[in-house]
């Protein structure tokens, strides 16, 4: 939030096949949109990247001169230009420049300089490398744009196994689990109030980005029917048209994100990574539909259709059995990218509690 990701969109396209632009100045555009902090203007996005690749992270301040967002919001700052560097590395690596890879895989580590082992948040920190006093993990805007620390601690997409192993799997299972069992009391989001902040003192708020991918979470954790339960039930309960619905009500429809999420997600697809790997896959989750056509754009991929079919798909819960890829079972609950778009046939088999 308050960052551009537009590298993120540029390096997964290009990750994706889709390369009929000039991919040399865009990938020198990008380079500079992470590396190089000069002149940039407010409201563009990234106004702390002389600092974040200074220190390796955004210093926080309380008190500053000029436009807020350049002292004020370090911690979620720090983590959006790590994913975003990561991305780009990505990019690098795969063209072979080894330079500008290891300086970006240097920067995308910024979120384990901003981690407290001792409160396992991330923690605003400041020039002098030392962590902010009176922390308060609930706390909005302190470090943190349109959010808390609850809710940015898991933003961390480009290292879900990073950010699992610095937890520990069990209470990174646990704490997640039970932010979704508190947070589907206010409809995972601010309730029925309206207005596009309505849920940001709160754990998780899926009225806003911050939060879209976390429920996806639980599959990089070895929990996937968790990632299906609380998917399905957002997918349920935060979407609809009348005023008990968070979607309904007025929240942060930023870029189309909350949509986005609820077309891509009902599919039983997603990647926390943005599909920004070197060789992209997705998540597999609980599709909501019993059978779902992707058109392929035969501009840019080989196949035609890719058709997701579903079986023991009633009920408001619904769990996966196993996965079959033209007919063939599926070993963990990742798809890569170049099997869709080949065409071809996945069906879920599911069953209800």
């Amino acid at each position: 939030v308050g960052t551009n990701l537009l590298s993120t969109i540029i390096a997964g396209a290009y990750q994706c096949g889709i390369r009929d632009f000039d991919t040399k100045l865009a990938y020198e555009a990008c380079l500079k949109n992470e590396l190089d902090g000069k002149d940039r203007p407010f409201g563009a996005g990234k106004v702390n990247t002389a600092e974040f690749v200074k220190y390796g992270y955004v210093p926080h301040q309380d008190q500053g001169e000029g436009y807020h967002e350049t002292f004020m919001f370090s911690a979620s700052h720090t983590l959006e230009y790590s994913y975003s560097a990561w991305a780009v590395a990505q990019w690098a690596k795969s063209l072979g420049d080894t330079e500008n890879y290891d300086k970006l895989m240097n920067l995308s580590k910024g979120w384990e300089r901003l981690y407290d082992t001792s409160c396992n948040f991330i923690r605003p920190k400041k020039a002098d490398g030392k962590f902010v006093d009176n922390f308060n993990p609930m706390e909005v805007w302190r470090g943190f744009q349109e959010g808390n620390a609850w809710q940015y601690t898991f933003y961390v997409p480009h290292d879900v196994k990073g950010l699992v192993a610095k937890v520990g799997t069990e209470e990174f299972n646990a704490r997640l689990d039970s932010i979704f069992t508190q947070s589907q009391k206010k409809i995972f989001s601010g309730g029925t109030e309206v207005g596009a902040f309505a849920g940001l003192e709160t754990l998780y708020n899926h009225g806003n980005q911050p939060c879209l991918h976390i429920s996806w979470l639980f599959n990089e954790a070895g929990r996937p029917e968790l990632t299906q339960k609380w998917v399905r039930a957002i997918l349920n309960e935060f979407y609809g048209t009348d005023g008990v619905h968070g979607y309904g009500y007025g929240q942060d429809e930023d870029q189309g994100q909350l949509g986005a999420w609820y077309v891509i997600s009902s599919m039983g697809l997603f990647d926390v990574k943005g599909l920004t790997d070197i060789h992209p896959s997705f998540s597999l989750g609980a599709p909501l539909f019993d059978k779902i056509t992707i058109h392929l754009n035969k501009e840019y991929y080989p196949g035609d259709q890719f058709v997701i079919t579903t079986t023991g798909n009633t009920g408001s819960d619904a769990y996966v059995n196993q996965y079959l890829l033209n007919g063939k079972p599926i070993q963990g609950v990742h798809l890569p990218f170049t099997e869709i778009v080949k065409g071809g046939k996945l069906e879920v088999q599911m069953h209800t509690n």
